[in-house]
């Protein structure tokens, strides 16, 4: 842990004696003496040091056990729909509204009473149902290399489909969650045509095919094998604060821009959890979502994993300020997963691999 992390641990255990901003009612969350104790099963996708800082942090101030299994969210979520009632999860934690989504349809998580979670996380990031709310933002924006792109030429997604930007985009393969939910995005605001049609235009467009993880597409931007990336904010902050020496200078190489600033705005998507359909800790489930919706939580998820607060009581960190203010679509996330089949079909039908 360097000493930043454990600056702000300290000062958030020291700070939440009774998680005081955790809560519409801080004491339900001390928990009660009593010979079972009391735990909270999770199932995320998520596998970062400030996650597990946050679970030990839980763990000290309410003395609900945290218990973890990490995986791929299309695994954990077969795997919820798998064990069915006999389940140990009470929470699942994973990537993307459109994941979220996929999990509500086929049963799995179940709706939620919190006037806390429903005052502390808007409305577009959260199921219309409560059945799962977003705790993080990333918005999907242009890395571009510095070297050879005017930040001037860049403007809208539907301008990187435009034949000057001919071998010159790189983006994630098809099965990628985050390139189907832009589509989602897309066919909401322009209807399926257009949709379609931009889809087409980037594949024209590829340097290359489509492969990796956001990470890769920024090295090779760097490496000169195309100018312009799509990927996620904290991608970057990741990579800028690496303590890989090489992650650390491709990240100092690429320029960030935000797109259609004059238009509905970049697209945002969300991590976020929901109380599974059969959890046998609904209580303690819920509050530790509630924890996680925090200004505390959500000031670490911002300074130390480098996402934008759910929570619009929380500002962004330093870095994420650094980069500028940004308009972003305001569509409710929920129809990034009703639409997400048709824009999987789309992104066949286009030749996008």
């Amino acid at each position: 842990m360097n000493r930043k992390t454990a600056s702000l641990i300290s000062s958030f255990i020291i700070g939440a004696a009774v998680l005081s901003g955790c809560t519409a009612n801080p004491s339900s969350l001390k928990t009660s003496v009593s010979n079972k104790e009391e735990v909270v099963n999770i199932y995320s996708d998520r596998h970062y040091d400030t996650d597990r800082e946050l679970y030990s942090i839980f763990e000290e101030t309410t003395g609900i056990k945290v218990n973890v299994v990490e995986g791929k969210s299309d695994e954990l979520i077969e795997r919820l729909s798998r064990e069915g009632k006999d389940t140990s999860a009470d929470i699942l934690i994973t990537a993307d509204a459109g994941r979220l989504h996929r999990a509500k349809e086929k049963g799995l998580l179940q709706s939620i009473e919190s006037k806390n979670l429903e005052t502390s996380i808007p409305e577009n990031l959260r199921d219309s149902d409560n059945q799962w709310f977003g705790l993080t933002v990333r918005g999907r924006v242009f890395v571009y290399s510095k070297d050879r792109v005017n930040p001037s030429e860049l403007s809208t997604y539907e301008d990187l489909a435009n034949p000057k930007w001919k071998g010159k985009i790189l983006v994630r393969p098809a099965d990628s969650i985050y390139n189907q939910s832009l589509l989602a995005s897309f066919i909401e605001l322009r209807g399926e045509e257009a949709a379609k049609e931009w889809a087409s235009g980037i594949v024209a467009n590829m340097a290359q095919t489509p492969k990796g993880n956001d990470r890769d597409q920024a090295k090779a931007v760097v490496a000169g094998i195309g100018d312009i990336a799509i990927m996620n904010t904290y991608y970057l902050g990741k990579m800028l604060n690496s303590s890989d020496p090489a992650e650390v200078e491709v990240a100092k190489k690429v320029g960030i821009f935000f797109p259609d600033q004059t238009g509905d705005g970049t697209h945002i998507n969300i991590s976020g959890a929901g109380v599974t359909a059969y959890s046998k800790n609904k209580d303690n489930a819920v509050k530790f979502i509630e924890f996680l919706a925090s200004e505390k939580s959500q000031r670490i998820f911002a300074d130390l994993n480098y996402e934008y607060p759910a929570n619009p009581a929380v500002e962004p960190s330093d870095l994420l300020k650094s980069w500028g203010e940004f308009k972003s679509q305001e569509i409710p996330l929920s129809r990034l997963g009703e639409l997400n089949q048709r824009a999987v079909e789309i992104l066949g039908e286009v030749g996008w691999k």
